[in-house]
């Protein structure tokens, strides 16, 4: 764990009937009726020939609303009165839907659905399904919501459902499987640090995380399996590090009991910031020991913080630094060159606004984050020398990180011209994710790298990753100088303002191709504390991440 990650009954009864016809509920005011007569196609969608070669033309264009309604009517009756094959044959993937639907019967024992859809938006067509899952004599009511989407098929031009597990089921990812029994992994009680106990309901944030604890230490952890609806993810899914999940308990197991490093009261607060802002995400640990304290995301789906891959802008400039500090490239207060413009591999670099800083020390560039300051070091660089840093003095892209629960340990490619140059602005083809930088201002915080965990290696005896050198004490000295710098004069100022005692920051700003606005990094420490969150397509990371990140140092450090 810890690298990069990363069942129903033949229907006994009958659907009721009106005149001959399936009763399906319509959809909604602004899409009308479903209409299940026929073959369900509209006259506007009807095949043309011409009069010199009888060929039926292929239609084009887009879909109209006769032609998406009458689509999803045919999928969803055929579905509900489980006629897998004409549910399937509705489809663009026939083979994928019948596999998934028949698996819906036999393998999740998921009976008498009903579908309703709602209203039409576009292609798109919403349904809630309402279902009853029976096992060895014990049932319980389903219900969830989900969607489709109709497309038009490009060799014959129908209107066909676009086929993906997700219809079947919002949790399913393609190669997913729904199944019913008892679950192979027993569930787990997961503790806090002070031993209360972590629950969804309590700490939204924390499902994923819930899921990947029970994945690693169900069998381990002295718990009996119940009898559960769960999501059996597939070779993409767990390739993704995506944990299996559970949907519907029909019988509870007796749950083992892993305890974490959480604290209570920093989650709490991590959660309560996040829900500020659409897509946030923040972890926060101890640099001495690496114990991770808190974790959230305002999206409960995916555990961004952990096993986010987004390019981390600026605050990658931490690790640049480090570098050209190391190399003799640049000095804390030494004159540094901060243009407006600096070309190198075909690429023309810029800073925001097109500033430049004349006369200016490389501290000055670090605190406004100084773009070309850092690509204009890149001709006296290796392709591979930013690589080597990361790994080897922050501990990152090496792909053996063991925290306790699925993680992405981050990613410095080795790249050359251009997009050697990006990468030390944090662009290029560098990931990461809130818990990889907040690693990195750990690091720096006490000199050497910790690898942050969330349960304690004692509980498994598996072993945590290292660096293989430190800094120089001369680099870390100037690295923190800084930080420190930025925090108070810098771009971090703002967010810090408030934050005492020993502290360092770095903001950051990430641009992403089809995001009117980039996604806004920051990464700090104060004392024994390191945080850092990311906020995507939410703007420069001093005003979006930047309070997150600061709410939660001045909680303790």
């Amino acid at each position: 764990m810890g690298n990069r990650r990363r069942v129903a009954e033949r229907r006994k009864t009958r659907p009721a009937v009106i005149g001959g016809v399936i009763a399906v509920a319509v959809l909604g005011a602004g899409a009308g009726a479903y209409a299940l007569y026929g073959d369900g196609t509209a006259g506007d969608s009807r095949t043309q020939t011409t009069a010199a070669d009888q060929k039926p033309k292929i239609k084009t264009g887009p879909l109209s609303a006769t032609e998406v309604t009458t689509t999803a009517q045919r999928f969803l009756t055929a579905w509900q009165q489980g006629k897998v094959t004409t549910a399937a044959a509705a489809t663009d993937d026939s083979t994928a839907a019948a596999a998934l639907l028949t698996g819906y019967t036999k393998d999740a024992h998921i009976k008498d659905v009903t579908l309703t859809p709602g209203t039409r938006t576009g292609d798109k067509v919403p349904f809630s399904v309402k279902g009853t899952v029976s096992y060895q004599g014990v049932s319980k009511p389903l219900t969830y919501d989900s969607a489709l989407t109709v497309v038009r098929d490009t060799k014959d031009g129908k209107p066909r459902v676009a086929w993906h597990s997700s219809v079947v089921h919002p949790d399913l990812k393609d190669g997913d499987e729904l199944v019913t029994g008892e679950a192979g992994t027993p569930p787990v009680k997961a503790l806090d640090r002070d031993g209360g106990e972590l629950t969804k309901a309590k700490y939204p944030s924390l499902g994923p995380v819930l899921d990947g604890l029970r994945e690693k230490y169900g069998k381990t952890a002295g718990g009996r399996a119940g009898v559960e609806l769960r999501v059996v993810r597939g070779k993409a899914s767990k390739k993704d590090e995506l944990s299996d999940k559970t949907l519907l308990e029909l019988s509870k197991g007796t749950p083992g009991t892993v305890k974490t490093t959480l604290s209570p009261a920093m989650q709490a607060a991590a959660e309560e910031q996040v829900a500020k802002r659409p897509r946030a995400s923040v972890v926060a640990l101890r640099p001495s020991t690496g114990e991770i304290l808190a974790v959230a995301n305002s999206s409960h789906g995916f555990n961004t913080a952990f096993q986010g891959s987004l390019a981390p802008g600026s605050t990658m400039k931490v690790i640049t630094s480090s570098l050209l500090i190391d190399k003799g490239l640049a000095s804390a207060d030494k004159p540094h060159p901060c243009p407006k413009y600096f070309t190198y591999g075909g690429w023309k670099f810029q800073n925001d606004d097109k500033f430049q800083i004349k006369g200016g020390t490389f501290k000055a560039s670090f605190a406004r984050s100084c773009n070309t300051a850092f690509i204009s070091q890149a001709p006296k660089l290796k392709n591979d020398d930013l690589t080597k840093q990361a790994q080897q003095v922050f501990g990152l892209g090496m792909n053996n990180w063991a925290i306790g629960v699925p993680s992405f340990d981050g990613s410095v490619p080795v790249q050359s011209a251009a997009q050697m140059a990006a990468s030390l602005i944090g662009q290029g083809g560098v990931r990461m994710n809130p818990l990889n930088m907040a690693s990195v201002s750990a690091t720096v915080r006490t000199g050497e790298f910790h690898q942050p965990y969330l349960v304690s290696p004692k509980v498994d005896n598996r072993k945590l990753a290292t660096a293989s050198r430190t800094m120089s004490a001369s680099t870390l000295s100037q690295l923190r100088e800084l930080m420190s710098y930025t925090a108070a004069y810098g771009t971090a100022a703002e967010a810090m303002s408030g934050v005492g005692g020993d502290v360092g920051a770095k903001t950051g700003s990430a641009e992403v191709d089809g995001q009117k606005k980039p996604n806004g990094w920051f990464t700090a420490y104060r004392g024994d504390l390191a945080a850092a969150g990311v906020v995507q397509a939410g703007g420069h990371g001093g005003d979006t991440a930047g309070p997150i990140v600061a709410s939660l140092l001045k909680m303790g450090g």
